[in-house]
């Protein structure tokens, strides 16, 4: 957290910039009215970055004090280049360094081979900010295909809400999807200031009502447990329960995997998938 000084650089700053974008810049509809200040307002402003309008009005005004997460968020919806970020974070005062970008994340290897052996079970592995890591054929058959993602676009929230064939992919869409964004609230919560979160929070906020909606919530909830309902082009509707198993090695990764009932139409449908993807040494993504 920032030190509650005067902030009145910062404000002015942030509403010169506000000033220099439209909401088409930004991804919001526009209505057609005539604005009586240019560019975006501060309630526009404050639902991308998923706060209150209050409080950032109190950020304009020279209220802080300013936390390093909003600051983050911040950047991204704002539009801020390095230089404008690096002013951002001076402005505000902060008496420690602001958090450098940590390096890419690794599958465990262990981990790896878990997923490689799970011929017959659908199993990704999830890393920070819900980054796809590894997955398997079968994960891969009954979702979408990981390997036309690109590396860096390879994050399961993200698909969730940008990708229409894996959102009507999930019967129950809105579940998962709100349980993603706790998840998310989660992780910012553990790591304030996550550059990376908080780029990701800010894209997925311009694209999508639901998710600004659900990040303005501040539901946190952990990966564990439940059930998806999925309608698969090729094996049908599928029912499956999933359950969340933390590395012991390292604990920012997570191993998720599906099943289902044997005997039952879902368990049928994931053999059918199993058989379907079957190859010679199937390996682990």
């Amino acid at each position: 957290m920032y030190s509650n000084v005067p902030l009145t650089e910062l404000g002015e700053f942030l509403k010169a910039r506000r000033a220099q974008l439209s909401p088409r810049t930004v991804g919001l509809p526009e209505s057609g009215e005539v604005r009586r200040v240019p560019g975006l307002r501060r309630e526009e402003v404050a639902q991308l970055a998923g706060i209150s309008t209050d409080r950032y009005a109190r950020l304009e005004q020279g209220r802080g004090p300013v936390s390093r997460s909003v600051l983050a968020t911040l950047v991204s919806v704002l539009r801020l280049d390095d230089d404008q970020r690096d002013r951002l974070f001076e402005l505000a005062r902060s008496d420690e360094c602001e958090p450098r970008r940590r390096p890419p994340q690794k599958v465990h290897p262990q981990l790896r081979r878990v997923v490689g052996e799970l011929t017959a079970t659908p199993a990704l592995v999830l890393g920070r900010r819900m980054d796809i890591l590894a997955w398997n054929s079968l994960a891969a058959a009954l979702l979408t295909d990981f390997d036309r993602v690109p590396e860096k676009q390879r994050n399961y929230a993200r698909i969730l809400f940008t990708d229409p064939a894996f959102r009507e992919l999930y019967l129950d869409w809105k579940t998962s999807a709100r349980t993603c964004v706790g998840h998310l609230r989660l992780e910012a919560a553990r790591h304030p200031g996550d550059p990376e979160l908080a780029a990701l929070v800010g894209e997925l906020s311009v694209v999508d009502a639901d998710f600004r909606q659900w990040w303005a919530g501040r539901q946190m909830t952990g990966l564990r447990m439940g059930t998806k309902r999925l309608r698969h082009p090729l094996a049908g509707d599928l029912t499956l329960d999933w359950d969340s198993l933390t590395c012991t090695a390292d604990p920012a990764q997570k191993l998720v995997i599906a099943t289902a009932d044997p005997g039952t139409p879902s368990h049928d449908g994931l053999r059918f998938l199993a058989s379907w993807t079957a190859g010679p040494d199937q390996p682990a993504r």
